[in-house]
């Protein structure tokens, strides 16, 4: 990453961050971290760049107060680290990503049962149409990798339980940074297709344990697909 690319400013961004009556202005905690984490979640920044106050407040427009308070926020989530005079984006080992697979999995088995139990019939709509795009054909590639990742969302919002939703937020986010270099197959995204239908069917009919074990062996094949990758890398 390019000392020109961190430090060029984001003020088209942040404008739009601010837009609409009562929202945020730039410079809030809130939306300023939120830019940021979104931005470390695109790749805007490489693995070697350092994230330091003043290069990230001419970035942003913004004065080095909200960065520092943005950054501490981001490493809590465990999106960077401390790196010398500033901070650097985590690249986390195979380890790492199993070990938020393990925690993901049982977070994410107990939300889609809650959300079999607790959903509205808006949830169930919103599921159903994300659900739909995809069988459709209208999302493919990249984007329908991020339908998925909607749908995932979706469940967790319909689960009606904050605590789990935030946790699941902060989990997959560490699991975007640390995995980037897993592409799924055709093949595997037409078995995902297939799993989603069943928690999707779990969750409609309101069978909370049938939606939990639907979704646990989803996720679980997602970590095998993980662990079978990083055995086959070279140490």
């Amino acid at each position: 990453m390019s000392r020109e690319k961190l430090m060029s400013p984001r003020t088209d961004r942040a404008t739009t961050a601010a837009e609409g009556p009562g929202a945020e202005t730039p410079g809030a905690p809130g939306s300023l971290f939120e830019l940021m984490r979104s931005d470390i979640l695109a790749g805007e920044f490489g693995a070697t760049a350092v994230l330091q106050e003043l290069p990230l407040a001419q970035r942003y427009s913004v004065s080095r107060t909200p960065i520092r308070e943005a950054l501490a926020r981001l490493e809590h989530e465990g999106l960077v680290e401390k790196a010398g005079r500033g901070y650097r984006v985590r690249s986390g080992t195979a380890e790492d990503v199993l070990e938020v697979y393990e925690a993901r999995i049982v977070l994410e088995g107990q939300a889609a049962a809650s959300a079999a139990e607790r959903r509205s019939e808006l949830d169930l709509a919103r599921l159903q149409h994300l659900h739909e795009a995809v069988l459709a054909g209208e999302v493919e590639g990249t984007a329908e990798r991020g339908a998925h990742s909607a749908w995932h969302a979706t469940i967790w919002r319909a689960s009606h339980n904050r605590t789990i939703e935030e946790l699941l937020h902060r989990l997959t986010a560490q699991l975007r940074i640390y995995d980037r270099g897993t592409q799924e197959t055709t093949h595997d995204l037409e078995q995902t297709r297939a799993e989603h239908e069943a928690i999707l069917s779990a969750v409609r009919e309101r069978r909370p344990e049938e939606a939990r074990t639907a979704m646990v062996q989803h996720l679980t094949r997602a970590r095998e697909v993980r662990l079978h990758r990083f055995g086959s890398e070279p140490r």
